[in-house]
C-alpha cells in the first residue's frame, strides 16, 4: 500500500514530534480535544491557554504559522454557521457597538463553536504536518481500531488522491477545447463531466480489486505495525493532554 506515500497535509522534518510513535500521538490528541470540550466556555482565558500549548508543539516541530493556518480553511464553513448564531438564537438581547442587537446566548454559542472547534481544527492539523499516512494507519491498528476501518481509511486516502489527479486532467481536457464554465448552458458539460469521472473511478477501482485478489489479497492487509512505544515516548506524548488537563481544572475552579 505504498508505505512512502506522502500526503499534502504531511511536512517532513526531524523535530521531536516527528520522532513520537503514531499511536502516541493520535492518543494525545485525543485527550486534548477531549480536554478542550470539557472546558467551560465562560473560562476564556483557558482557550488562550491551550492556543500556548498548541504554538509550542508547532514550534517543537518547525511547522510554520502558515502552513497551519492554510490547512485550517477546512473549518470556514462551521465558522459562517458561529457567526450565524448571535442573530438567530432566541433570550436575552444585548446591544454591541454599531446599534446591533444580538442574543446573549448567540454570543456565548459563537465563541464556544469558534474556540474549541479551531483548537480541535488546529491539533489535527498538527498531528497530520508531523505524521505520514502510514504512520497513522500503524497508530489506529495500535489503538485497536478495527482492521476493516484502517483499510477504509487507507483506500480513501490513496484513491481520494487518484480521483483528484483523474478530475484535474479532465479540467485540462476542456479548457484545450476552449470551454469555459459561464453560465447555466454549461452546466450540462459539468453534468456529463461528473457523470464521466464515477465511471472512470468505478472502473478504475475493479481495476485495482482485480489486481489486488491477483497477488494474493484475501480481505485482510498485511500489517503496518512496526513495534510499541517506551515509557519515554508516552511520557513525551502526555505532556500536551496532561497541561490542558491543568488548565482544564483550573478554568472550573476559578
Amino acid at each position: 500500500m505504498g508505505a512512502g506515500h506522502a500526503h499534502r497535509l504531511y511536512r517532513a522534518g526531524e523535530s521531536a514530534v516527528h520522532t513520537l510513535p503514531a499511536h502516541c500521538k493520535i492518543a494525545a490528541v485525543l485527550t486534548f480535544v477531549l480536554v478542550v470540550v470539557a472546558t467551560p466556555r465562560e473560562a476564556v482565558w483557558a482557550f488562550g491557554g491551550y492556543a500556548a500549548l498548541l504554538a509550542a508543539v508547532a514550534a517543537t516541530a518547525r511547522t510554520p504559522p502558515v502552513f497551519v493556518l492554510k490547512r485550517m480553511l477546512i473549518e470556514v464553513p462551521f465558522v459562517a454557521f458561529a457567526l450565524l448564531l448571535p442573530f438567530v438564537a432566541e433570550g436575552e438581547r444585548v446591544t454591541v457597538p454599531g446599534g446591533l442587537s444580538l442574543s446573549a446566548s448567540g454570543l456565548w454559542g459563537a465563541w464556544n463553536i469558534l474556540a474549541k472547534g479551531t483548537l480541535g481544527v488546529a491539533a489535527s492539523v498538527l498531528l497530520a504536518a508531523t505524521t505520514r499516512v502510514d504512520e497513522l494507519l500503524t497508530g489506529l491498528q495500535r489503538l485497536r481500531l478495527p482492521a476493516q476501518l484502517c483499510q477504509i481509511a487507507s483506500f480513501m486516502v490513496r484513491y481520494g488522491d487518484v480521483v483528484a489527479d483523474e478530475l484535474r486532467r479532465m479540467r485540462i481536457a476542456r479548457l484545450s477545447r476552449g470551454f469555459e464554465a459561464r453560465g447555466p448552458r454549461q452546466w450540462g458539460v459539468l453534468a456529463k463531466t461528473a457523470g464521466a469521472l464515477f465511471i472512470r473511478s468505478y472502473e478504475r477501482g475493479e481495476r485495482v480489486h482485480l489486481a489486488m485478489l491477483s497477488r494474493g489479497y484475501d480481505g485482510v492487509m498485511p500489517t503496518l505495525d512496526t513495534g510499541g512505544a517506551d515509557r519515554a515516548a508516552w511520557a513525551r506524548s502526555a505532556a500536551l493532554p496532561l497541561s490542558a488537563l491543568v488548565i482544564c481544572l483550573l478554568g472550573w475552579n476559578l
